[in-house]
Formats: C-alpha cells, sequence, structure tokens
C-alpha cells in the first residue's frame, strides 16, 4: 500500500484525497470522507525521507484548501473589488501557507520517526495533528476553518463535545484514521487493536452523548430573527441607508412584542452617531414593551479615532459588545504604509477596525444574560468561555453576504452549531442574506431560513444554566496532553535509537 502511494501516483492520491475531504463538512456532509482522505496522508507519510513526506504533506493541505476556501475568490475580487491579481495572490497565498504547514508536520513527523507502528498511528500522528489544528486556528490570529471536528456534527463523535471542544473531536477522527491505518499495515494481532480502538471510542463517544450538562434556567423567551436579505453589492450604497432602515422597520412590524429581536451584523450601513434619532426611535418601541432588540452597527470613538464593529443593545439598558477577534484584509490590513497609500489610490478598503477588550460582560437581556459574538467569532469556543457559565443564551451576528452562493455559508453555521454543542447553549444566528437559524443545544438546527430571500424567523428557546467540561476548563488540558504524549514519544525514541 505504501509502495503504490510513492512518486507521482503518490502525489496525485494525496492531491485528490485533500481535494475531497471538504465535502467531509457542510453542505454535503459526507463524514466518512474525514478519516478515510486523512488516512491516504497517513499512509503516505510511511517512508524514511522527510522531505518526500513535507510535499505529500503540501499537496495535501493545499488540496484541502483550495477546495475549502475557493469562495474567498469571490470576497475578495467579486464583491470586495480587489483587482483579479490581488485576489487570487491572497487566495493561493492562503492555500500555500496552509499546505506549508501540513508540510511541516510530515517533516517533523518522519524526522522524529512518530509516524511507524501502532503506537504511532494511533497516537502519534493523532496528538501531532491535533497540535497544528490549534496551532494554525492561533497563530497569527488563526484561521480555525475546516478543523477536523466540523465534519463530525451530525456523529456520535459530535457527542465529545461538551468534553473536549472541536479540537478533542479532531483527535477522535485522527485516533480512528490511526486505526484504519493499523488495520491496513499491522499484523494480525495490531490489526485487531486497530478495530478495537474505533469501536471503543465510537461507543465512548455514544456514551458521552446521554450526558445532560445543562439545566433550564428560568422562563421560555420568545425570539425573532430578521433577515432583510439586501446584496452586498448594494448595501453601502448612500441612497440605499433609509429604504434599509425602513425595510427592517416594516419587516419587524407584528414582532416587536417578542421578548428579544435580533438584527444582522451591519444591519444597519452607517455609523451610530449618523442614525441616532432612528435608533433612539427604535428604543422607545422597545421601552414600551420591556423587551430588546439586538442589531449590528459600526461605531466610532471621535476622542480615540477608531471604529468598532458592534452589537447594539436596544432595551431596558443601552449595551454594547464590540467585535475581538477580526478577520485579516476584511477588517484589519497587516501591511506596509505603503501598501495602504496604494489601495487608498484604488479606492480599496484601507481602514482598520479596532478590536474590542477581550473581557466584555454578556448583554443582559430581561434579567438572562447573553454571550454574543460576530461573524467567524462563533470559531473559536475557547475564547467564548469569557462569558460562560453565566450566559444561558448564545447570539451570533454575522454577513455571509460575502460569501455569495458558495458552501462557506453552509460551512459558517457548521461552526454555530459546534458552538451550541460545546456550550450546551442555544444559539440564535441572525445574518443578512441566509442561513439564519436557531440551533438548539445539541447542535441541533430547529429554524433555518432560506438564503437570498427576506425572511423572518420566530421560536421560542429556552434559557439554560450548567457548565459543560469543556466551558470549565477549555483547549488547554487536550493541548498539553497532545504535547506530552509527543515529548514522551520522542524520548522514549531517543532512548532506543542510543548506543
Amino acid at each position: 500500500m505504501t509502495e503504490w502511494l510513492r512518486g507521482r501516483r503518490g502525489d496525485l492520491a494525496v492531491a485528490l484525497s485533500g481535494l475531497l475531504l471538504p465535502m467531509a463538512f457542510a453542505p454535503l456532509q459526507w463524514w466518512p470522507l474525514a478519516p478515510l482522505c486523512l488516512a491516504v496522508l497517513f499512509l503516505s507519510w510511511q517512508t524514511d525521507d522527510a522531505r518526500l513526506a513535507a510535499r505529500k504533506g503540501f499537496l495535501f493541505g493545499a488540496g484541502v484548501f483550495l477546495a475549502g476556501t475557493y469562495w474567498l475568490y469571490h470576497s475578495i475580487h467579486i464583491l470586495g473589488k480587489a483587482p483579479l491579481l490581488v485576489a487570487l495572490l491572497l487566495m493561493l497565498g492562503l492555500v500555500a501557507i496552509m499546505g506549508l504547514y501540513h508540510a511541516l508536520l510530515g517533516y517533523l513527523v518522519v524526522r522524529a520517526r512518530l509516524q511507524r507502528g501502532p503506537v504511532g498511528w494511533l497516537v502519534g500522528l493523532p496528538a501531532a495533528w491535533v497540535l497544528l489544528e490549534w496551532w494554525r486556528g492561533w497563530f497569527l490570529t488563526g484561521f480555525p476553518w475546516l478543523t477536523l471536528g466540523y465534519s463530525q456534527t451530525d456523529t456520535w463523535l459530535g457527542s465529545l463535545a461538551p468534553v473536549m471542544g472541536v479540537y478533542g473531536i479532531s483527535l477522535a477522527v485522527a485516533v480512528v484514521t490511526g486505526g484504519l491505518v493499523t488495520i491496513v499495515l499491522a499484523r494480525r494481532q495490531q490489526k485487531i487493536l486497530g478495530i478495537a480502538v474505533i469501536v471503543v471510542i465510537w461507543i465512548v463517544a455514544a456514551l458521552f452523548g446521554r450526558v445532560q450538562w445543562t439545566m433550564d434556567a428560568g422562563d421560555k423567551m420568545s425570539i425573532t430573527i430578521v433577515q432583510a436579505s439586501i446584496p452586498q453589492e448594494k448595501k453601502w450604497l448612500p441612497e440605499m441607508l433609509e429604504p434599509t432602515k425602513d425595510l427592517y422597520v416594516s419587516m419587524t412590524d407584528g414582532h416587536w412584542d417578542s421578548d428579544l429581536i435580533i438584527w444582522p451584523e451591519a444591519a444597519i450601513p452607517a455609523l451610530i452617531f449618523e442614525v441616532d434619532d432612528y435608533l433612539m426611535g427604535l428604543r422607545k418601541r422597545m421601552l414600551k414593551r420591556g423587551n430588546t432588540l439586538l442589531l449590528g452597527i459600526l461605531d466610532y470613538d471621535p476622542e480615540a479615532q477608531v471604529y468598532h464593529n458592534a452589537l447594539l443593545s436596544l432595551g431596558p439598558q443601552v449595551e454594547f459588545y464590540y467585535k475581538r477577534h477580526l478577520v485579516p484584509f476584511g477588517e484589519f490590513f497587516p501591511v506596509p504604509e505603503f501598501v495602504r497609500r496604494w489601495m487608498r489610490l484604488r479606492n480599496l478598503p484601507y481602514t482598520d477596525i479596532e478590536p474590542g477588550e477581550f473581557e466584555q460582560s454578556p448583554l443582559t437581556i430581561n434579567g438572562i444574560l447573553v454571550a454574543p459574538s460576530i461573524c467567524y467569532e462563533d470559531a473559536y469556543g475557547a475564547e467564548q468561555r469569557v462569558f460562560l457559565p453565566a450566559a444561558a443564551l448564545l447570539v451570533n451576528v454575522s454577513n455571509d453576504a460575502w460569501f455569495g452562493d458558495t458552501i462557506a455559508p453552509h460551512q459558517h453555521l457548521q461552526i454555530s452549531r459546534m458552538l451550541s454543542m460545546e456550550t450546551q447553549r442555544y444559539m440564535l444566528r441572525a445574518t443578512n442574506n441566509g442561513i439564519s437559524a436557531v440551533i438548539g443545544p445539541h447542535g441541533e438546527l430547529l429554524e433555518v431560513s432560506s438564503q437570498f430571500v427576506p425572511a423572518v424567523i420566530n421560536a421560542t428557546v429556552q434559557p439554560l444554566s450548567g457548565e459543560t467540561f469543556f466551558m470549565r476548563v477549555g483547549n488547554w488540558p487536550l493541548l498539553m496532553t497532545c504535547l506530552i504524549v509527543l515529548l514522551a514519544l520522542l524520548l522514549a525514541g531517543q532512548i532506543r535509537r542510543s548506543p
């Protein structure tokens, strides 16, 4: 088997496996592809040539992100109006960086001889894989998209989310992959070990699915989510401001009595001070009923001269949440000043948004605390722990219009589902043009909007209290365990090779 994966034929097989892996995620959700595609990579690393392993790793990683993030072209060029060459350079640059991460992993595991034998297949490679995923989700603000665990939202392995988070599920998938490799390569008795490990992981995950980590907290709440579906290319035109303001009000008419109303990220295309009268009018509506409206809008601090991407709460209390985890080249531009000047001359976006403070308070809605997130902040489950377990509900506002009619909005919805599973809280998700949703505490889709059409979602949700194990400890125990395991394997290998 490993001989077949050498040479150009092996390069093609590994690259094809990388290209197929995104199909394990939404919208197709062919989840068995996750361990199967990863198994091809692990098998290709059964070599003594670290440079060959690096090449295979690069082809696999580049294939995954070429197929899984092609939508960046739409965001950067079609909607962002960046020149074609700039869009291709940014998109292919990300693909290359992700490929280099996997190349480095392949090189290191072969140099350290972590890829051989049942211990390597079942322990070494899975631990190394999880550390790589965490690293790329953290380093230089991180890019956790296509983390392997997201592919398992609808399997028993997803039940591990409240225990170990999405990286713990990635570890389970990688161990299953190691079991498959053991079945293919090992001797008969070791094959039985590979089968046993796979069976035990699935049984343990299923048993964790029976654990109830949370309980009802107070009365149920009526909620309304408004999706106006204003095309991104028209959203910020000056002549669209008044029609947009009127549209959100008209779509909310008949629903003002809901305990909580949510409009999406940057729902009103203006700065707060530019629409003061409009916002005051909205708050008066809510004060009459004692209810709350959450809406996304940009804020500007004239003293500090900084912009914030904000979620504004209008109700008995006026509260703000400022987005903490910003999108590179979308909300801030990590480029030299001469590049910024060029962007200004080309009439491209170049102004940075300032991140909010990490330690912000939950929002208060009718006496219930709510954990807010904006855009892809829901992919950073460990960062949401700052609001938990105090918060009884999750709210995410987003603008997935930047993705167009691609796989990205479906991937993002899957990420939101995972956050619900990690925290066992209801998630209320409002987007500009879909997919808006009410997500249950086990990641189940209770209400879902269609894309690219105006929609209003009405539902009743139950605030929940309690603390999952992942809420309590975050990612660190898992990451430290993986690191200690790798160090132990390296030390044991050095002892065996010593004279």
